[in-house]
């Protein structure tokens, strides 16, 4: 049963147990498997953050709803912040290819107008597309 949060804060691993209606001893075995990760004041006590409890949310439902045993969620996990490190790469590569090919046609254009027999236009640089929303289907069922 997903917790409903309205503040940002820390919460202490009494109230995170009470909203996620788990025993704080199960918080403490996720914290030793390097699951969860929350931080800790001077006194030495558990603070989990917002995004503590979004990974926990993802957790439990690894564990209530589809029945993941603790390796398995780690590794689900592993996999997971992998994917998201390689999407952030293959953004900024891309990002870089459209820098520098951007770079290279102003050059191009620049030196090839003046000196090409025919005038050419300048560039065109076409923006991103965007993904058109999924349009609803017309009409009935077909048979």
């Amino acid at each position: 049963m997903p917790a409903k949060r309205k503040s940002k804060g820390a919460y202490m691993i009494s109230a995170v147990a009470e909203m996620y209606e788990i025993h704080p001893q199960t918080l403490r075995l996720y914290e030793r498997e390097g699951l969860l990760k929350p931080s800790r004041t001077e006194g030495n006590t558990r603070l989990y953050t917002d995004e503590d409890l979004e990974r926990l949310e993802f957790i439990l439902n690894l564990a209530r709803d589809l029945g993941v045993n603790i390796a398995g969620i780690a590794i689900i996990l592993q996999m997971r912040e992998r994917m998201e490190e390689m999407n952030r790469q293959m953004h900024s590569f891309v990002e870089y290819v459209r820098s520098e090919m951007l770079t290279h046609i102003t050059q191009a254009a620049g030196s090839a107008s003046k000196s090409a027999i025919v005038p050419m236009r300048k560039p065109m640089i076409v923006p991103r597309p965007v993904a058109p929303a999924p349009s609803k289907p017309r009409g009935g069922p077909r048979s």
